[in-house]
């Protein structure tokens, strides 16, 4: 297992380099096809699943390496190779054979990608056909057969239960790329949805979320029996505020981002950088980044923010569309028990297209208001981010003394919200909830700075910075630590700068959905996915373009192995 290099040249192109032979890999690719050498160690849950740890893992590697090194010093007899035909028949038979055996041996219990697997073989080329004559029109190119018989083993039955708290980072299966990496045009992809639910909690890992001795029995176990929990999705980097403007605009963190903000101060100099990204530092971006919701607006769908207790300020606060002045310190970093909402939950608050605009005070409204919207299906917003204050959005800081904090309280918002959306028209005609938090803990004895997917060396960040905490190791869940580096995957130290081994991120924290379009009870760990992957879903079921980093090349969206349903 070698940690793959890069040259400034690559990362444009997205690519890496191996660390052994130096062949080039995608962003996405996890295994040389030159050398066969693994880019980064097995994931805990693909390990699991296959029935090895890491240190088989390691000395296997060491095994055939030795092997390798005792062939090279023996005669080798030449063997003529196969033709592609009969190699092509080879693979099936040996493919056929693995999901035979490792039926018997470990029978599948989560679900994955339930799209057929087609193995194409390549067939010597016929010998040229004749130049058809003027009177003889050439015949038309044979169409592909659609109806392909799959390879893949029927499911086992679902389980109702949570996922493995394992913790797992499994290389996704799909190599596709996002043909417009610098936020070009969207094609419309997935199920006809036409309203999401984004609820976006704080402060809480995987397994303290989802897992069986989670505190959010609602959360864990009723909600996920509803639909399809994303195993392997993750926190872009340090910060609530960095991962929350993330979610909505696909721009990386800046230092002050990372630290919530204390400041409310322009982003400057706030020029136009690679990959969508604007330059700077501070807080409130320029007019012209825009958020998901200017692109609704612009598309003429709807958005809003509901900020739970926004109205809490007292005389003279406003009452919607709350925000810090400018260029002055935030009163409203600290909750207390009259007023729990604190400004850093709403990324919306950051951007002049938003606060600027004739429409903040009817878009980033009070909680309050979702209720009357939720009556019609004409009402509801396109897009709803629906926001907790600090005393229920699962941060374990209590809001004040005697509140409550925690899972616990986290999960009794879900309990009020999640019903009242499920029973609107808006939901019932084609709905989505997506439930995730904005990172994990980014201290303390659950730290998890774990990232992966395509991470980007984000480039308002200096070099050796997290985020917040200023961490430069990055720790899972199960204790493995990466390469020291810049936020991202890759540290910009110039034409020959290494890539860590285990992407630096906000730490894995799941994310799920429930919809009509996703089977219930379902856990997908065939794909890694992060907040930019959701913002990149999210804009292409309404068919607009990738902001930022959710169009970079090699990022996963959501396809049929996420919208998994039978229809």
């Amino acid at each position: 297992m070698a940690t793959p290099s890069t040259s400034g040249g690559d990362r444009a192109a997205g690519l890496l380099r191996c660390g052994d032979c130096g062949s080039r890999l995608a962003c996405d690719q996890r295994y040389c096809v030159e050398c066969g050498t693994r880019r980064g160690p097995l994931s805990p849950a693909l390990a699991q699943l296959i029935g090895v740890t890491p240190d088989d893992e390691v000395g296997r590697a060491a095994q055939i390496a030795d092997e390798l090194a005792d062939e090279e010093a023996s005669p080798r007899v030449e063997i003529g190779m196969p033709s592609p035909l009969v190699a092509g028949l080879a693979v099936m038979a040996l493919l056929a054979m693995g999901v035979l055996l490792g039926s018997a041996v470990s029978p599948v219990q989560e679900s994955g990608a339930d799209t057929p697997v087609l193995v194409a073989v390549t067939h010597s080329p016929a010998p040229a056909a004749p130049a058809p004559s003027a009177q003889t029109p050439p015949a038309a190119p044979a169409e592909a057969t659609p109806e392909a018989t799959p390879t893949t083993a029927e499911a086992a039955p679902e389980s109702t239960t949570p996922a493995s708290t394992t913790p797992a980072s499994t290389p996704p299966t799909s190599t596709k790329k996002n043909p417009q990496p610098e936020g070009g045009s969207s094609t419309p992809a997935g199920p006809p949805i036409k309203h999401v639910f984004l609820i976006v909690l704080s402060d809480q890992g995987f397994n303290a979320a989802f897992g069986p001795a989670s505190q959010a029995t609602y959360l864990a176990k009723t909600l996920t029996g509803q639909g399809e929990l994303l195993d392997n999705y993750y926190a872009v980097t340090g910060g609530e505020l960095a991962n929350e403007i993330a979610l909505v605009s696909g721009q990386g963190p800046t230092p002050q981002t990372a630290a919530n903000c204390p400041l409310y101060t322009d982003l400057t100099p706030g020029t136009a950088g690679s990959e969508g990204q604007v330059l700077g530092s501070g807080c409130v971006y320029p007019s012209q980044t825009l958020t998901v919701g200017d692109q609704l607006a612009a598309s003429g769908k709807t958005w809003k923010a509901y900020d739970e207790d926004i109205a809490s300020g007292g005389p003279g606060q406003p009452v919607t569309c709350r925000h810090p002045t400018l260029e002055s310190a935030d009163g409203d970093q600290m909750p207390t028990a009259e007023d729990p909402y604190v400004s850093w939950r709403d990324p919306f608050s950051y951007f002049h297209s938003v606060i600027d605009s004739t429409s903040c005070a009817s878009s980033v409204v009070g909680l309050t208001q979702l209720t009357p919207d939720l009556a019609t299906a004409a009402s509801t917003p396109s897009l709803s981010y629906i926001i907790p204050d600090r005393c229920h959005d699962g941060s374990e800081e209590p809001c004040a003394p005697g509140q409550p904090a925690g899972l616990v309280a986290a999960d009794g918002f879900l309990a009020k919200v999640v019903p009242q959306i499920e029973s609107s028209p808006a939901y019932k005609a084609g709905g989505l909830i997506a439930i995730t938090f904005d990172q994990a803990p980014q201290s303390g004895p659950t730290a998890d700075t774990s990232g992966c997917c395509n991470t980007p060396a984000y480039p308002n960040m200096p070099a050796g910075a997290t985020g917040a905490t200023g961490s430069t190791a990055a720790t899972g869940p199960a204790g493995a630590t990466s390469t020291t580096g810049a936020t991202g995957a890759t540290a910009p130290s110039g034409e020959t700068g290494a890539s860590t081994a285990t992407p630096i991120g906000g730490g894995r924290v799941g994310l799920l959905l429930i919809s009509q379009y996703v089977k219930p009870a379902s856990v997908n760990v065939t794909g890694e996915y992060d907040h930019f992957s959701l913002l990149a879903s999210i804009e292409n079921l309404f068919g607009v373009t990738h902001l930022g980093y959710a169009g970079a090349v090699g990022l996963l969206t959501f396809d049929q192995s996420v919208y998994n349903a039978k229809k």
